[in-house]
């Protein structure tokens, strides 16, 4: 009988798996009932990971409810049967209490190692580094000018009037410039500077398999991805930072490299006009300023 039963219970498992599979396919058009279609180099590394501990616990899932159920049935009170005492196996106890460790700690060696080869190797010379803010409830990003290259900036220098921190003493971040958007090349690697300017938040984007804290008076400067097709994603917070925590998005556009160019040409003429007209302002209001003291 036990026999017959364990060949019942791997049957169910195989054909649960099965249709497991064919879950995760249908997901490639719906993304229903599975994570959401990878848009990342090393996505499917984390996929890999996610796939496996779920068939993982399904199977061990139904092994165990398999047996509870067995035994219940077998073991069930019945008219003329005495109950008896059973101390149990110390063997059996010992395998069921290492086996989960030893699973454990492979999960944890694979998840850090592949995390670590992820987040940890080097940053291409020509990657595009955003900085990402996170405030409550938005995010703002700031993008190098003509010279690829942002200017210093520090979280101690954030002010309500410079929500970047940056360094108004460099050169280098006077054509940086702000977005509202997210705007991205496809297979281009993109390095984040990830800060908070009150509590925390999170840098949540479920299709690249990606999610960072962001801390206040920290710079998480370790975050980067390279996406591998266009597209227009969300990116969320998912750490409760308050009242308005549900409506904390902003929009990603992963274009092409044309597309981008074109539109990094136009916002940074715009922040060079914008530029221009203050500092004309700015000149105006000094001359009238000396007018008047004559």
């Amino acid at each position: 009988m036990f026999r017959s039963f364990l060949r019942f219970t791997l049957v169910l498992a195989t054909a649960f798996l099965l249709l497991a599979t064919a879950a995760h396919a249908e997901t490639h058009t719906t993304n229903l009932y599975w994570a959401p279609q990878n848009a990342t180099v090393g996505g499917e590394k984390i996929d890999v990971i996610l796939n496996s501990i779920f068939v993982l616990t399904t199977v061990v899932f139904i092994l165990t409810q398999a047996f509870l159920i067995y035994y219940l049935v077998k073991y069930r009170r019945r008219e003329g049967v005495k109950a008896q005492y059973s101390h149990g196996n110390n063997k059996l106890e010992v395998v069921w209490t290492l086996l989960p460790t030893i699973i454990f700690i492979a999960l944890v060696i694979w998840s850090n190692r592949t995390w670590h080869e992820l987040l940890q190797s080097p940053i291409p010379p020509d990657a595009l580094e955003v900085q990402v803010v996170a405030y409550q409830f938005g995010w703002d990003f700031l993008y190098p000018g003509a010279d690829g290259k942002l200017g210093a900036s520090d979280v101690r220098l954030i002010t309500p009037d410079n929500k970047f921190g940056q360094d108004k003493s460099d050169p280098a971040g006077k054509d940086d410039f702000t977005s509202a958007e997210f705007v991205i090349p496809v297979n281009k690697v993109v390095h984040i500077l990830l800060r908070s300017r009150d509590v925390i938040h999170s840098f949540y984007v479920p299709q690249f398999r990606l999610y960072q804290d962001a801390i206040p008076g920290r710079t998480i400067s370790w975050v980067r991805f390279q996406t591998i097709r266009t597209g227009n994603f969300e990116l969320a917070c998912s750490q409760l930072c308050g009242a308005g925590h549900y409506n904390m998005k902003a929009k990603i556009r992963v274009v092409s490299q044309e597309e981008y160019d074109k539109w990094f040409a136009g916002k940074a003429q715009a922040h060079a006009a914008a530029a221009a007209a203050s500092a004309t302002e700015s000149k105006d209001q000094n001359l009238v300023q000396a007018s008047e003291h004559k």
